[in-house]
């Protein structure tokens, strides 16, 4: 084999390999030999098919297996021989392919990866916000729960209905004078002043009364999920049934017995577990991004041009799709196209940076992702798809590159957890409140 190299600029490389039509031919009949032990002609004897004629119905077949195959130990044979370390795919172009008596050539392109220097970590600080779980906090969940439970009784008074009233109606939604998908609905329980489905709609019901009907006016959100109606003026012809008041149960073990639990104290415990770990994911969260700040300003090295490019081609594919739905925040619905871009651009500039640090960490410590963990990984995106859990399985285990893509979070979790007991952590108890509050990462 032979090499020339063509690139070394920065991160890129470029090379020129030539096999020579020696290496190949060996391989090549090699192959047919193979293909003729087994292939079945008219007037021939398995395996007794002339060689002639076995290049002749197969021959093309055979040098394009033998092409991507010849192509691929070559890259892999320079990449060891080089020590290169590719950043992403390379880009093959094949300049001469295999033909009797003709040396194979092709130009091979790739980026590499870094040489990354780990920095000293041994003065790390974070802190780690934690908060308990009050009463209030409980008390409130318990509430949601008996509103869940809560059942709703006639109001026989001849009144209209007012703040705080549930009115039993029917209704048909109109867009353009023409009843859509979804908009008619019969018994339905609406609380005035209380949180439609829609901005505007239990508000225009207040002064109802049960036999009356009304036509209203409202306006769907931008962002509504069904995109025929989003940011649509429409009209819905509601007839009012009855009168009603919502009454809540007592909480109590009663209410616990209702909604399967032994009693109240079983409800208090799990709300409170629960909250705990929200509190957890959430303490998690906040150290997690302390340290990849304090992370981002040690990444001294050039991050490889097509990484970034992935990177910031998936979140400007998101931030597209939120702006299209009208989901942008303010600060960021506020900046023009190439503000916008180059904020971006530098976030995905952060990530692949934190993510080669972290790779090279992980590398350098010896930490790795066991096959358990992967399994792991698997079997909860497998349980997002209930009755397809096979489906996934099978996904994963014809797609290597998708089983990369699982063990990646695994092992930055992994690193990042090492790097945390390796830092000095000051424990700090804060609100609920200001537990969720998460800050942007520093750009």
């Amino acid at each position: 084999m032979q090499v020339t190299p063509t690139l070394n600029e920065g991160l890129k490389r470029a090379f020129t390999v030539v096999v020579p039509s020696a290496d190949l031919q060996a391989r090549r009949d090699a192959r047919l030999a193979e293909v003729a032990k087994t292939i079945k002609l008219p007037g021939f004897r398995p395996g007794k098919v002339p060689a002639t004629l076995v290049k002749q119905r197969y021959g093309e077949s055979v040098n394009a297996e033998l092409l991507e195959e010849a192509v691929n130990d070559a890259t892999a044979k320079l990449f060891e021989e080089q020590k290169i370390r590719p950043a992403m795919q390379p880009k093959v172009e094949v300049v001469s392919a295999i033909e009797d008596g003709k040396d194979l050539e092709f130009k091979v392109e790739t980026e590499v990866l870094p040489e990354i220097e780990v920095p000293d970590l041994s003065g790390l600080k974070l802190t780690r916000l934690g908060a308990k779980v009050g009463e209030e906090t409980v008390d409130k969940a318990l509430n949601d729960v008996a509103r869940r439970s809560r059942k709703f009784e006639t109001i026989e008074e001849d009144r209209p209905a007012a703040q705080g009233d549930i009115l039993c109606v029917d209704f048909v939604g109109k867009l353009d004078g023409t009843p859509f998908d979804g908009g008619t609905a019969d018994d339905v329980n609406v609380e005035i002043g209380g949180e439609g489905f829609i901005p505007g709609f239990a508000e225009q019901m207040q002064g109802m009364k049960a036999g009356e009907e009304r036509v209203i006016n409202v306006t769907f959100p931008a962002d509504y999920q069904a995109v025929e109606l989003a940011g649509k003026a429409v009209t819905f012809d509601v007839k009012a049934k009855s009168l009603k008041k919502a009454v809540d149960p007592a909480i109590d073990d009663e209410l616990a017995k209702t909604i399967g639990f032994e009693n109240l104290e079983q409800i208090r415990k799990i709300i409170t577990e629960q909250a705990e770990g929200e509190y957890q994911q959430l303490s998690r969260l906040r150290i997690k991004r302390d340290l990849l700040d304090a992370l981002s300003e040690k990444t001294d090295f050039e991050a490889p041009s097509s990484m970034v490019d992935a990177e910031f081609n998936q979140i400007w594919a998101r931030v597209e799709e939120d702006r299209k739905a009208g989901r942008l925040d303010e600060e960021d619905a506020g900046k023009d196209e190439e503000t916008l871009n180059a904020d971006y651009r530098r976030i995905a500039e952060r990530r692949v940076k934190l993510g080669l640090l972290l790779a090279e960490i992980g590398r350098k410590q010896e930490i790795q992702v066991s096959r358990e963990e992967l399994l792991g990984a698997m079997q909860q995106e497998a349980q997002r798809y209930p009755g397809q859990e096979q489906m996934v399985f099978e996904f994963f285990s014809k797609n290597p590159q998708a089983v990369e893509g699982l063990r990646g979070p695994i092992l930055e979790n992994k690193v990042v957890d090492y790097l945390i007991e390796l830092a000095d952590v000051t424990d700090k108890e804060v609100t609920p409140e200001e537990l969720a509050e998460i800050p942007p990462a520093e750009l």
